[in-house]
This record gives C-alpha cells, structure tokens and sequence, in this order.
C-alpha cells in the first residue's frame, strides 16, 4: 500500500513539474522566442565570420603562393618582375614582396631600384624581414663601397639585438666591411669574437677561416 501512494506522490510530483514548467513558458514564450532568435542570429554571425576568415586566408594563401612562385622564377623569366611589383602593391605580403624585388635587383646589379624597394618596407615593426632587408641595404653600401654607412647600419642593428635575427651574421658581415676597407685590427677583433661566441655556427667556422688568413698576412 506504501509502495503505491509513493507512486502516486511521484507521478503527481511529476505532473505538477510539468504544468509549472508548461505555465512558465506559455507566460514567458515572447522572451523564449526572443532568446531563442537572438542565439540563432548570434550563432549565423559566428559562422559568418569564420566562413569570411577561411576565405580570407585561401585568398592571402594563394597571393603568398604566387609571390614566392614569380620571384622563384624571376631568373628565367625575368619579365615577370612587373607581376612581383603588382602584387607587393599593398597587403598582407607587401613587406615580403618589397624584399624579393630589392634581392632581385641587387643580384642583377641594379642598386638603384633595389633601394627604392627597401625604402618602402615601413621601420616600425622590427621583426626579422625588417632586419634582413637592413642587412641587405648594408650590403649594398658594402658593394657601392660606402663602408662607414654599411658599418653604422651593422652596429645599430647590434645595439639592438634583435631576437629574431642571428648576431653572428651582423658581425661577420660588418668584419668583412672592416677588412675590405683595410681595418684589420677591427676585423680580426670582430672574427674572434664570432669565434668565441659561435663556434658551432656556420659563421663560426667561416670566422675561423678568415682569421688564419688575416693573421698569416700581418
């Protein structure tokens, strides 16, 4: 007899859950409804944006692809350098494209254009294009035999120290500076230096090389 009425007290608890449920949302059905609609519309616009920034990155993709395939390519057709200036014309890669036309200019000697692509590349975002693009216009005063202005390009970049570039680069390459323009001394000092701080780099070696040779000729 207990086990039924516990029964019937559930069922009725049941029940009168049900209805307070049931009253509750035909009372409040404007606002469900209302909810309901703003969490379709905020769920629309969440896959909107993610639809927008997949394709998005299909397109900065494809321009990446294209850029790196037309400067690859620039040695046997070079007339497609005029594409690689189109599209470092602006976005995302234009920093890059900038780069690889200056690259392609100095290879083919032309100095001129290959700094005026370098001086587009904006100074305030310091990362390791920027710092490679610096030593890239170091090395062009290197080669136009502007030595104190390549020199000074090297320290400013060693006073900073960037994180995302190889000291031991800037180093050797500010030496070579130094030993073209007959400052030994500085040369040798900076070799061992890189010597002493990179011995397991390539450059380490390369100092090493350079300083039996320096040393052989003193």
């Amino acid at each position: 007899m207990k086990r039924v009425q516990r029964k019937h007290l559930k069922e009725d608890e049941f029940v009168t859950t049900v209805n307070k449920i049931l009253h509750f949302i035909s009372e409040k059905s404007k606002e469900i409804i209302a909810l309901c609609i703003m969490i379709i519309i905020v769920f629309l616009i969440f896959a909107g944006v993610k639809i927008i920034a997949g394709q998005n990155k299909k397109k900065e993709s494809r321009l990446l692809t294209q850029i790196l395939n037309i400067h690859s390519g620039l040695k046997d057709n070079p007339e497609n350098v005029t594409k690689l200036e189109e599209l470092a014309g602006g976005g995302k890669f234009s920093r890059l494209a900038y780069m690889l036309l200056a690259t392609h200019w100095v290879e083919n000697g032309d100095y001129d254009k290959a700094l005026a692509f370098l001086e587009r590349i904006p100074k305030s975002r310091k990362d390791l294009l920027f710092y490679q693009a610096q030593d890239l216009l170091a090395q062009i005063h290197f080669k136009r035999k502007n030595y104190d202005m390549a020199i000074e390009i090297y320290k400013n970049i060693e006073e900073e120290n960037p994180k995302d570039h190889s000291l031991d680069v800037i180093l050797f390459h500010r030496a070579e500076v130094h030993e073209e323009k007959g400052e030994i001394e500085e040369a040798l000092a900076l070799y061992r230096r890189i010597q002493d701080d990179f011995p397991q780099t390539y450059y380490g070696y390369d100092a090493a090389q350079k300083i039996g040779k320096l040393e052989t000729k003193k």
